[in-house]
């Protein structure tokens, strides 16, 4: 329903941050650098958007542990 889509993207960050994923963004560092967001603004909302099921969070790296962010079929539905 449109009330469950705008509490899990209501606000205007992680609005910017799916804006960045389909424009093909993935890596926690590539959405700080293009949005200037904190790094503790940025990993919450990325948290809660894995949490809701709009991205999958995807190991590319094991030393230091990094995750890409992907769109799920949730996440591109709301393209």
């Amino acid at each position: 329903s449109l009330a469950r889509t705008v509490a899990v993207i209501g606000d205007r960050w992680s609005l910017l941050i799916l804006r960045e994923c389909f424009l093909r963004i993935r890596r926690f560092d590539d959405f700080q650098a293009s949005l200037g967001i904190t790094r503790h603004l940025l990993a919450d909302r990325l948290k809660k958007l894995v949490r809701f099921g709009v991205l999958r969070k995807i190991p590319y790296q094991d030393a230091p542990k990094r995750y890409e962010y992907i769109l799920t079929q949730k996440g591109l539905d709301l393209y």
